[in-house]
């Protein structure tokens, strides 16, 4: 849609992720006038995931992309607007707040952050001229690129669990390389890696080299946290799935952010600025699930219409 500069909203979202989205409907439908800006495409990593069977209410799986769409058609229907555009800059001193954007500014009275996280980095030789060319950051988005060759996954939570029994389907050999002796993954996870032939879990290890040749990566060299022995591995790809890094660069330090970079919120997702809420993977939170970036917009966007309220009455 077009930006009106002389328009000024009641919430602008940033981020169009589960928790925006969530926050976008509750607000819309409250009778505030709201505006969502995403960078790229709704969903976030939502998005990007092929099977989401944590999620309520779906007893079959379903496609993340799919819940997506559902979810934005939603937040439409009661009336929030969609600005494709990225957010560069926030003024939170002035009041209509201020964003500045790549093609413009926006002003609202109260903003929600919800730009989520992105992968996390190995920070290892190689990795990021490899990106595209064997070393990725989603399975699900790349692996068919590597049908029939020999993989492997970085880290032992629930999205290199899924990434590895995504990948056992189309792939002859998997490598998962867990750092510890134990994989972090829900244990619905753990029978269903064990029971898989051509996935094998690499414990104690850590890639430190990604080998290359021709452009492309050709394999990874790994170290026992242990024995301290090195080898070198022959693979097609590596996906890397380590956790994620918050999405708040941005902000230029005008939020409290916690010692990994989240934004530091209460249960409300109220931060250290008034008029100020965060959402979703981008808070300071123990658990980054997609039911738990519903919760969080949920509650912003009720914590948000509770403030305006308040600056109504106290404007009267």
């Amino acid at each position: 849609m077009e930006k009106d500069p002389n328009k000024t909203y009641d919430v602008a979202i940033i981020g169009a992720g589960p928790a925006g989205l969530t926050a976008a409907m509750y607000c819309a439908r409250a009778g505030l006038s709201t505006v969502m800006i995403e960078s790229i495409s709704y969903g976030g990593q939502l998005a990007q995931t092929e099977h989401l069977e944590n999620y309520p209410g779906f007893v079959q799986s379903t496609s993340g992309y799919e819940l997506s769409e559902i979810m934005h058609g939603q937040a439409e229907h009661f009336g929030a607007e969609t600005i494709y555009d990225e957010v560069t800059g926030v003024d939170f001193n002035c009041e209509p707040k201020m964003l500045t954007m790549a093609y413009g500014a926006l002003f609202a009275r109260v903003i929600i952050v919800a730009t989520g996280a992105r992968p996390a980095k190995l920070g290892i030789a190689h990795e990021d001229e490899l990106k595209g060319s064997g070393v990725s950051y989603c399975a699900t988005c790349d692996g068919n690129f590597f049908k029939e060759k020999v993989v492997g996954i970085v880290g032992g939570g629930d999205t290199a669990a899924a990434d590895a029994i995504y990948l056992s389907r189309i792939c002859p050999k998997v490598f998962m390389f867990v750092r510890r002796d134990e994989l972090r993954a829900t244990a619905i996870y753990h029978e269903k890696l064990k029971s898989l032939p051509n996935v094998q879990i690499v414990w104690n290890t850590v890639v430190e080299e990604i080998l290359e040749e021709d452009g492309a990566v050709s394999g990874v060299r790994v170290i026992d946290r242990v024995s301290r022995e090195q080898r070198e591995l022959s693979l097609s790809a590596l996906f890397v799935a380590v956790g994620t890094t918050p999405n708040t660069e941005f902000l230029d330090g005008k939020l409290e952010l916690d010692q990994s970079g989240h934004i530091v919120t209460d249960e409300l997702g109220r931060t250290s600025v008034p008029g100020v809420f965060a959402a979703g993977d981008v808070r300071a939170k123990a658990l980054r699930q997609v039911s738990t970036g519903v919760g969080d917009g949920a509650n912003a966007a009720d914590a948000a219409a509770d403030y305006l309220l308040q600056l109504e009455d106290g404007a009267k």
